[in-house]
């Protein structure tokens, strides 16, 4: 059956347009005339891996206080606009950016985008406001700590990466968070806040022309002309990136036990690829839809379906500035942990040693499209896809998305799969974390 992403193209053409705007932002536009409504999604390259290095948690922290409005708008009140037109909104913090999203009725698109601008540009990070959002963010933090997959995740990621940024906390630690200051946060705002160093991506029933007109007057010039002290954005930008080398490749190996667990966790994680390397970046999220996504995926069918040997198993490769991990996770018995680790190897040595079938991988190709086809069907979905890719810089993904992945996809061989295994899942240098009960 032949691979296509024809649905997609039909529904929706020309395709997205991604270009620069006088005032340094980058905007990526696609328009859904069939659609009732507009999504926006900014995303500011301003993550845990900007956090100064004294102030880890500060672009979480800074997420949150985004809402708190400016001099000219009170806090809370952008969200009771979205909600009064029926609209929806939200932000998340991750290692390489933070981004905030709206979706409203078509017609309140020019009404709702200025005042989302203006608290990105214009935070006001009150000293009393900035105590109140304190205690919510240090309550976040403390239900992740009562979370046993969020502190799986967290020691596989300090594993991985030992001293480079991405093995950081994005909550930070509750001294560090408990510390930091209204002046730091608005220093770190100033140098990170800005039009170029964000991207706007709009998908739904809006005109490229029309597009460009409000966002090009929501982020006007004037509004971020500020007067930066020279200093803060060196002494920020030193801090925040101490060092910057990946780990050399070797076998990390290393287990901690946790009271509140059942039933064990198991983390294997290979260094995979950055978004330098696109096409190996998504063919690797085919690796994972042959290993462990559905009941027929090799791992799946081998150890839960047929052996009971796991509870669950799951895969992911994401797409990151710099290398992310490809990673097999599984829940199960600390009995099973060894054999089920040798079986996870066995069959990585099984895809390097023999070329997969035709079949199966054609099945993988058909799974992994759909799957993409299904995940950018609303105007939201897509205006993520779009800001996401575009702020990593992967412009012709972003304006031919409705072919460019599937066209990735398609094009891969037998032997191109062999390669890949080999290239990035190596038998002897991988990383195994384990959380078991205590």
């Amino acid at each position: 059956m032949p691979i296509t992403c024809d649905r997609i193209a039909a529904k929706v053409s020309p395709q997205a347009t991604f270009l620069k705007l006088g005032n340094g932002i980058t905007l990526v536009h696609q328009e859904m005339s069939a659609s009732a409504v507009v999504s926006v999604d900014v995303w500011v390259k301003a993550g845990a891996t900007s956090d100064p290095a004294s102030s880890l948690g500060m672009a979480h922290f800074l997420e949150h206080m985004i809402f708190k409005g400016t001099e000219a708008i009170a806090a809370g009140e952008f969200d009771l606009v979205i909600e009064s037109e029926g609209g929806t909104s939200n932000a998340a913090t991750s290692l390489d950016y933070a981004h905030y999203n709206f979706t409203v009725a078509a017609s309140r698109f020019a009404i709702a985008l200025p005042y989302l601008s203006q608290m990105l540009l214009e935070a006001k990070i009150d000293e009393q406001e900035l105590e109140q959002e304190r205690l919510v963010v240090l309550e976040e933090l403390r239900q992740a700590m009562d979370d046993p997959d969020w502190i799986a995740y967290q020691h596989l990621m300090e594993t991985a990466y030992g001293d480079h940024v991405y093995s950081r906390s994005v909550l930070g630690t509750e001294a560090v968070v408990s510390g930091i200051t209204a002046t730091q946060m608005r220093e770190y705002h100033q140098t990170y806040y800005r039009p170029e160093n964000m991207t706007v991506a709009i998908a739904g029933a809006v005109t490229r022309e029309e597009a460009i007109k409000i966002v090009d007057a929501a982020f006007t010039r004037n509004t971020f002309s500020r007067n930066i002290p020279k200093n803060i954005l060196s002494n920020i930008s030193n801090g925040a990136n101490p060092v910057q080398n990946l780990p050399t490749p070797t076998m990390r190996r290393d287990t901690i036990s946790l009271p509140m667990v059942q039933h064990s966790r198991l983390n294997m994680a290979w260094m995979g690829t950055s978004v330098a390397n696109l096409e190996d970046a998504i063919q690797l999220e085919l690796v994972t839809m042959i290993l462990t996504e559905g009941r027929s995926a090799r791992l799946v069918r081998e150890l839960l379906e047929e052996s009971d040997l796991v509870q669950d198993i799951a895969g992911s490769f994401a797409l990151q500035q710099e290398a992310a991990l490809f990673t097999i996770s599984a829940y199960l018995d600390a009995e099973n942990l060894e054999l089920v680790e040798h079986k996870i190897i066995q069959q990585v040595k099984d895809l390097q040693n023999h070329p997969i079938a035709e079949a199966e991988l054609n099945k993988a190709k058909r799974s992994l499209c759909n799957q993409f086809i299904f995940a950018l069907e609303s105007p939201s979905q897509l205006a993520n896809f779009l800001g996401y890719h575009s702020l990593l810089g992967c412009e012709e993904l972003c304006t031919d998305w409705s072919n460019a992945y599937c066209k990735i996809i398609r094009k891969v061989k037998p032997s191109d799969l062999q390669n890949l295994v080999k290239k990035y899942l190596s038998l002897e240098n991988y990383i195994v974390t384990c959380a078991v009960p205590a």
